[in-house]
């Protein structure tokens, strides 16, 4: 996830400019309203009886994975969330591929099963480019452009969502998947929002025109997939740090998704950062929604962690209060167990999958 070093500087010295004056007197520090919510689910437990929601497992790029999985027999699961990169399904400008989907698609279905298509535009590689070779032309002002991490290091790829000519062929792609898939598919979510780009680091981007070409999407999605789930997973924006620096742009996504009927999500469950918890869960928690919400548990997120495939031989099973903090504090109406090891057969099946008999 992407933590602008800049914002927190900014944020440590506005606070200490406001508490000087109040120093004698305790001061409730906004970012911190929901940082102990979680402690009201620490003492949810295993097995997880029913629910309300949709259980996906997530396999990110991994679809050989999904051959004789776990989920294909269990009557707790509804499908498998896969990501697709569009350089594969978009080979060549304007002639598409989708025997990837359409196999995984069937393939479900033979056993009962639902996809929901995760479209990747971005990467967290360097080496990993998402968008097809002829958008990388000067026609597309080079089509993507590199993500940066705090410390300034490349850390992958993004397409450039802000400019119009890279975003039309973008709606193009969603608009050939919409005619093959809708209705037949569960969902298709587009990735997340949070991106490492900066007017400095590519002189096209403005955080406005990047929130204004999030929401073009927004709309294209849901024109090409009427009748699917449609999600946007909307995390953090650049050129804002909530709740310091509201800009407006990751509210403008909530409510617009509301107004559309597009589903917001976000990956990383992490109900004890901070960064999460003031920015996606809060907007989840704070506002009413008729759209479906999701919120997608991925690598690490088993041990309180983000982005890691560390394997602890002792850890806390997380499982049961992920469910409840999501089901009772979010609402929402999707999750997605990322298949990773060991935790989803030591923690996963054991607390969703042992003894479930179907919701009522």
């Amino acid at each position: 996830m992407i933590f602008r070093k800049k914002w927190l500087s900014a944020v440590a010295a506005w606070s200490a400019l406001v508490a000087a004056p109040v120093a004698a007197e305790e001061w409730d520090n906004p970012s911190e309203r929901y940082l102990d919510a979680y402690k009201a689910y620490t003492d949810a437990s295993c097995p997880i009886g029913a629910d309300d929601m949709r259980h996906f497992v997530y396999f990110a790029r991994d679809r050989e994975a999904l051959r004789g999985h776990a989920l294909l027999t269990s009557k707790r699961f509804d499908g498998a969330q896969v990501m697709y990169t569009w350089r594969e399904l978009e080979p060549r400008q304007g002639s598409y591929d989708f025997s990837s989907v359409r196999e995984d698609v069937d393939y479900l279905a033979a056993h009962g099963k639902k996809l929901f298509l995760q479209l990747q535009d971005a990467s967290f590689s360097p080496k990993n480019q998402p968008v097809p070779e002829y958008l990388l032309s000067p026609a597309y002002d080079g089509g993507a452009t590199h993500q940066y991490d705090d410390d300034g290091e490349i850390e992958g790829w993004v397409a450039k969502r802000w400019r119009a000519e890279v975003r039309a062929r973008f709606a193009a792609l969603l608009e050939a998947l919409g005619n093959e898939f809708d209705g037949e598919i569960e969902g298709i979510n587009l990735q997340e929002s949070a991106i490492g780009v900066s007017q400095e680091s590519d002189p096209g981007f403005t955080p406005e025109l990047y929130a204004e070409g999030l929401m073009a999407d927004m709309r294209t999605l849901k024109s090409a997939f009427p009748h699917s789930t449609t999600m946007q997973y909307a995390n953090f924006m650049p050129g804002e740090w909530l709740p310091w620096e509201d800009e407006g742009y990751l509210r403008g996504l909530y409510e617009l998704g509301e107004e559309l009927g597009v589903g917001l999500g976000a990956p990383d469950l992490m109900p004890q950062r901070k960064g999460q918890l003031n920015h996606a869960l809060a907007m989840m928690h704070e506002n009413a929604f008729t759209a479906p919400l999701g919120i997608a548990i991925q690598d690490g997120n088993y041990i309180g962690e983000t982005n890691t495939d560390e394997r602890l031989a002792y850890h806390k099973n997380l499982v049961p209060m992920l469910h409840a903090f999501a089901a009772d504090f979010l609402h929402v109406k999707y999750m997605f167990w990322v298949d990773q090891e060991p935790y989803f057969d030591e923690d996963v099946l054991p607390c969703l999958d042992t003894g479930f008999q179907g919701n009522p």
